[in-house]
């Protein structure tokens, strides 16, 4: 599917801001099944400069600072993404303990890399809640992908998806204890409960095709990525209960949400401000 793409950020201040600096994760990544055929962004005001690089993680930065006194900042990112179909791959049916072993001794490609999200992050963290949580589901022997199919399952039919019932301040064992939240609480419930067992899997932000279905379409969106020892990084999606395919347009990815958010910044002045995002995601042709 070819997608056209525009997210619009609107910082709306309640008195004069002097200079305010913003760092954006708002262009697609370059994938083997995602293509960005072109990419902007613009500001108002005009931004005094305009940097852009990669991260860590690999994602497109681009950093701007307006020095002009403004009231209102506005970003818009536009992009043309065009997403391939994903196969899967029979290798995945591994058990999830072989899978972990693999992990920890570095046996095979990519390991050595994704070892790293194995371990705490500054939004997630490992504890008996969330270990105690996964169990049930990783029992002994299972294969990796029915395992984290399930899990993903789980956390979609015993969460409650509401709108603004949480912020990233929310601590991770509130959601769980709650069982409520966006997409980025469960993305990060299903995040800590695979590192509670020593799995790898990271935090990916982005956007989600709108339809009568899907939930979190109307701003940006969040899912988990795993990775899979032979195989590479397998999807999910666990606020819609689905294995991203060509709805789901790739943005960054990291340990957490603090890796991949897609607007961020800091500001001199201005007093109370509301934040408003608007994002369309409109579909032009099937291939």
């Amino acid at each position: 599917m070819l997608y056209a793409v525009s997210h619009i950020t609107r910082h709306l201040y309640g008195s004069l801001v002097s200079q305010s600096l913003s760092e954006l994760r708002l262009t697609p990544r370059l994938l083997p099944y995602q293509r960005v055929r072109e990419s902007n962004i613009r500001v108002q005001p005009e931004a005094s400069d305009f940097q852009r690089r990669k991260d860590y993680f690999g994602n497109d930065v681009t950093t701007i600072s307006v020095y002009e006194p403004h009231d209102c900042l506005t970003i818009e990112a536009t992009s043309m993404v065009e997403v391939l179909r994903q196969e899967p791959n029979a290798t995945a049916s591994l058990s999830w303990e072989e899978a972990r072993d693999r992990l920890a001794a570095q046996s095979g490609s990519g390991c050595l890399e994704a070892l790293q999200f194995v371990f705490d992050s500054p939004f997630v963290s490992q504890g008996p809640e969330l270990a105690e949580f996964t169990r049930p589901t990783f029992t002994p022997g299972r294969p990796m992908l029915e395992a984290l199919q399930e899990f993903m399952s789980r956390i979609h039919t015993e969460f409650s998806y509401r709108p603004e019932s949480t912020s990233i301040d929310v601590p991770l064992l509130e959601v769980l204890r709650k069982r409520e939240g966006v997409c980025q609480d469960f993305a990060h419930i299903m995040i800590g409960g695979l590192r509670s067992l020593h799995l790898a899997a990271r935090y990916v932000s982005g956007y989600l095709r709108r339809n009568s279905t899907f939930l979190g379409a109307a701003a940006s969106h969040a899912w988990v990525s795993v990775f899979v020892p032979g195989t590479g990084w397998r999807s999910f999606d666990p606020t819609n209960d689905v294995m991203p395919c060509e709805g789901h347009i790739t943005l960054a990815w990291g340990r957490d949400y603090g890796d991949a958010t897609p607007v961020k910044g800091i500001s001199v002045g201005g007093g109370a401000q509301n934040v408003a995002v608007e994002v369309r995601v409109q579909p032009i042709a099937a291939r």
